[in-house]
């Protein structure tokens, strides 16, 4: 691992990434943008969009450290595995839309007694995790074809990706759990 995990420009990461989905041969805008998220992918606009900070945050947060070109390039190709599903994605966006209002109207206070709201939740998790495996088996696809990355680093990226949205599913699981086993004990009351 030659390459020190130091900190690189702005401009530096942009013409990484541009040079990724070039080397794909990928048709897809890049946009620089302060999300908060290190990458994602608009399926609405077809793009990229990449917060510099956060992106060279998020490789610091990888165990053990690995070049931040390499993580780049990695999670840009995972980026682009979603535009590859952008169809299904599109497909979606009604119940996205749906699920983001019911969460905006729901009371905070209510949200984690709510068996329908959580249920709604775990919805929203199968879903997102759904996109994120068809997305890296893409990613996978675009390695395998153009040789991007090591196959070692993919696959430390994957896990590491995939473990936040499989932690947050659990997470609300448990509440569903809880509240489930309650609803269940209050009808067995009653009957």
């Amino acid at each position: 691992m030659g390459e020190k995990n130091v900190r690189m420009k702005n401009s530096e990461i942009v013409s990484l990434i541009e040079s990724t989905i070039q080397v794909v041969n990928m048709d897809v805008e890049l946009v620089v943008e302060k999300t908060g998220v290190n990458m994602m992918y608009d399926f609405i606009k077809n793009e990229v969009v990449v917060d510099v900070d956060r992106v060279q945050k998020a490789c610091k947060e990888m165990t053990p450290a690995m070049p931040l070109t390499t993580y780049i390039k990695t999670v840009t190709i995972h980026e682009l595995g979603h535009s590859m599903d952008r169809k299904a994605l599109l497909s979606s966006l009604d119940r996205a839309v749906e699920i983001i209002e019911a969460k905006k109207q729901a009371a905070a206070e209510k949200r984690p007694k709510d068996l329908p709201f959580v249920t709604m939740l775990l919805e929203e998790h199968e879903t997102d995790i759904a996109f994120e495996e068809t997305a890296w088996a893409n990613a996978e696809i675009l390695n395998r074809f153009y040789g991007v990355v090591d196959w070692d680093s993919f696959e430390k990226v994957k896990d590491h990706s995939m473990a936040t949205y499989c932690s947050a599913y659990e997470e609300d699981y448990e509440i569903f759990e809880q509240l489930r086993e309650t609803q269940e004990n209050i009808i067995a009351v009653y009957n």
